[in-house]
């Protein structure tokens, strides 16, 4: 396949064909979170409850897999703007190989570790065993997320977003339409409840898997998994985890904020806890989209720095930038327009679609805004310079917002967490456009 389209087609275009495929892929992603949560709602309150608790373990799993999958896909796109075929491959394969390492330490130790980290926010028996059932079935599928992560990041490095799209739709439209077969015992199937949700989540996981090694295998890419590279070279290495871990870091700091959150929140009320969970799974369907444009950006720019066009970087930064605004305005206004009707698709109860109505209305100040951070965070990755990134994630994550919901909890209650959002989101956009023109000037 040549790539060279990467550097040769108009910028908006070009864009347009590598984002879109990856905005329908993450719109369903969104869907199929979404729905899941809907359906173990069904189950009980005390079900959903425990699925927000699991939630930020889910969320560093996923964090680990896909940021070091963004250091694979800058690695190997930049070889190939490059010309440099071997480096490419070697990242591929040796990408593969630490990625399964890190599968098998994660599966493990999570498994293990979830009694122990839901017993931190909740004392009730039934939370905390409704959690450990679903994880436990959910993490032994973390072999086949990191596996279909790496070759995921293969085809986007390469140009080929509708094989990603296409495995992804399928994997997840096969998570919805297991869901209620296996949680409520639907035709031949008996009821398996939490173990049932897992268990369609990471089947669909498994199909994504098996549709890009099929394809993989029956149409051969640019790209390719050589055995003579499987042995770990230090310089490549150092290269993907130098890109890799400022990314997990980045995605993974989320769920230390979520885990800090429910412990500010747990001195109030678990509904609480409850509303910062559904938002959480809401937020999903508006930021993936965002992140379908920015996985479309990664190649496009760091094939396009390998190669040394500096300006079509800017020109891509700009657009994308754009594009991201338009869906965050979007979301803002669904947010201040239905914030009950949104809320009521997970609980019924009246104390918590108040609290969540309000939660709604104010953390949504801070979309548009977040636009910004988002795409510099984006764009610095696909350069190749995580650390700056890595700056910009632990101001939106930690160094801002914890200590404003802290403090801000103590002057007005929960509420002061949901404006700690907005607040934390307004201060990174500053520090974004710094560090992001910052590292740009050291090009």
């Amino acid at each position: 396949m040549n790539d060279a389209f990467m550097k040769d087609r108009p910028v908006l275009p070009l864009l347009l064909s590598m984002a879109l495929p990856m905005v329908l892929s993450m719109l369903v992603n969104s869907l199929y979170n979404i729905v899941d949560s809907l359906f173990v709602a069904q189950i009980s309150e005390d079900a959903m409850t425990a699925l927000s608790l699991v939630y930020p373990i889910q969320n560093l799993i996923n964090a680990v897999g896909i940021g070091f999958g963004v250091g694979i896909n800058a690695v190997i796109a930049f070889h190939l703007g490059a010309g440099e075929q071997d480096k490419a491959d070697m990242a591929a394969t040796q990408g593969l190989v630490f990625s399964l390492v890190h599968a098998a330490v994660l599966t493990v130790g999570a498994i293990a570790l979830m009694p122990t980290f839901l017993r931190m926010f909740t004392s009730s028996k039934e939370v905390i065993s409704l959690g450990t059932r679903y994880s436990t079935v959910a993490f032994a599928f973390t072999p086949m997320v990191m596996a279909g992560l790496v070759f995921e990041k293969l085809f986007q490095s390469v140009g080929s977003m509708k094989i990603t799209m296409a495995s992804m739709m399928c994997g997840c439209v096969a998570n919805i339409v297991l869901d209620p077969v296996l949680i409520f015992g639907l035709g031949p199937f008996s009821p398996m409840g939490m173990e049932g949700a897992a268990l369609a989540t990471g089947l669909g996981q498994t199909l994504t898997l098996a549709i890009y090694l099929a394809v993989y295998f029956a149409r051969p890419i640019r790209v390719r998994i050589r055995k003579r590279f499987l042995l770990p070279q230090s310089g490549m290495a150092l290269r993907l985890y130098s890109i890799g871990i400022p990314a997990t870091l980045n995605l993974a700091l989320p769920s230390v904020l979520i885990s800090a959150l429910n412990a500010i929140l747990a001195g109030y009320s678990q509904v609480y806890i409850l509303v910062l969970g559904i938002y959480y799974k809401l937020q999903t369907f508006l930021y993936l989209p965002a992140n379908g444009i920015i996985q479309g950006m990664r190649p496009v720019i760091g094939y396009n720095y390998g190669a040394g066009e500096h300006k079509r970087v800017s020109q891509i930064y700009r657009i994308v930038l754009c594009m991201c605004a338009v869906i965050m305005a979007l979301g803002t206004l669904l947010c201040l327009a239905v914030p009950g009707w949104l809320m009521g698709l997970f609980t019924h109860t009246p104390e918590a679609l108040q609290a969540g109505e309000a939660a709604l209305r104010i953390i949504s100040a801070g979309f548009l805004v977040s636009s910004v951070s988002v795409v510099s965070c984006g764009a610095l990755e696909g350069l190749g310079k995580g650390t700056p990134s890595l700056v910009i994630s632990l101001c939106r994550y930690i160094v801002l917002i914890l200590p404003a919901a802290f403090l801000l909890s103590r002057a007005f209650g929960p509420e002061g967490v949901w404006n700690a959002f907005w607040l934390a989101e307004l201060l990174t956009a500053g520090v974004s456009w710094f560090v992001y023109r910052r590292a740009l000037s050291r090009t």
